[in-house]
């Protein structure tokens, strides 16, 4: 295996861990909306991810980094094509962020319920547009002879991609909501079971019309595996929820979204960015990848950082890994 291969694939394992650490908590930013139904609830939703959102983002940010130093020609199209959908998202996040600081800097009832609605829209937004975004790499956008997107913003929201959106954004939401189950106790786990129910079928009938959609589009052997992996995971994860282990209905929200997520990049390869144009102009690991010197320096950095960072990361969710309810949640003051 070459080393722009080997990055293809470390690459696809970033935004892997990216989409299962952050969808959840994506997923816990819509249900302030959905679930909670009082300020203290709100409280316990975003105390659950509190300690490891900011965590979660370096997934992205590690991705969207090796995809600069790695594949550079696949990161200038990429970045300069889906520019608008890729700026709203970093808008969010940062109002995200800012969102979860500034929420209890004063008491104020209009100041603290503008910043959740705050939470609310930019975890919402950014579920359905990484959809969006994935969607259209793998099915393909306007690339010309030059390497270049010559397409427009609205090329970008076809019927694919849009389904790849709900896909995405249903399946945070599920993920989010037996992670609420997982971490709460009291009243709000007990309807974070029920609403998770409601959203996993829907989540399932979407994503089956999706990835079946992308397996007669451009699958073989191994992406059918995938999907049927992916599709199992989700309906036992239903059955774990229902049977109340939340334990295994989030471990198994989490496969469906690697084997979702393994799909996708096993129809890609070895593409990085089809052109519909022509198939020729398409961006490949090999085209657009950076020299094998880059590639080697970049094999070794990762091959000392990664387990450190892994270690970090999961001592932070052990520490962090108690239940609460409303009861832990203390009066603000001010």
């Amino acid at each position: 295996m070459e080393l722009h291969d080997v990055w293809f694939v470390l690459i696809a394992v970033l935004w892997t861990g990216y989409f299962f650490l952050e969808g959840f908590d994506f997923g816990v930013g819509v249900l302030t909306k959905l679930l909670a139904r009082n300020r203290a609830e709100k409280r316990v939703l975003i105390n659950t991810i509190g300690p490891v959102w900011d965590g979660n983002e370096v997934w992205l940010l590690t991705a969207g980094g090796a995809t600069f130093a790695a594949f550079p020609e696949w990161y200038a199209t990429l970045f300069s094509g889906f520019y608008l959908p890729l700026l709203v998202i970093l808008v969010c996040l940062i109002v995200r962020g800012v969102a979860f600081e500034y929420r209890v800097k004063r008491p104020e009832e209009r100041w603290q319920r503008n910043w959740e609605t705050a939470i609310f829209w930019t975890s919402l937004l950014p579920a359905f547009l990484w959809g969006v975004a994935f969607g259209n790499i793998v099915h393909g956008v306007k690339i010309d002879r030059d390497l270049e997107y010559v397409g427009s913003v609205w090329d970008l929201l076809n019927p694919y991609a849009l389904l790849g959106g709900l896909v995405t954004l249903t399946l945070f939401t599920f993920h989010g909501t037996v992670f609420t189950a997982l971490k709460t106790v009291g009243e709000i786990r007990e309807r974070s079971r029920i609403l998770a129910l409601r959203v996993g079928l829907v989540t399932a009938v979407l994503a089956l019309a999706f990835l079946a959609w992308t397996q007669v589009d451009s699958g073989d052997g191994k992406s059918l595996a995938a999907l049927v992996v992916a599709v199992a995971a989700l309906v036992v994860a239903l059955v774990a929820n229902q049977a109340g282990r939340e334990g295994w209905s989030f471990a198994l929200s989490g496969v469906t979204i690697v084997a979702a997520v393994a799909m996708l990049f096993l129809t890609l390869f070895p593409n990085v960015m089809p052109s519909t144009l022509n198939a020729d102009w398409s961006l490949t690991v090999t085209n657009a990848s950076s020299s094998p010197y880059t590639l080697k320096i970049m094999t070794w950095l990762a091959a000392v950082a990664t387990p450190v960072v892994l270690l970090y990361q999961g001592w932070t969710y052990w520490v962090f890994r108690k239940r609460i309810g409303t009861q832990h949640i203390a009066e603000p003051a001010h």
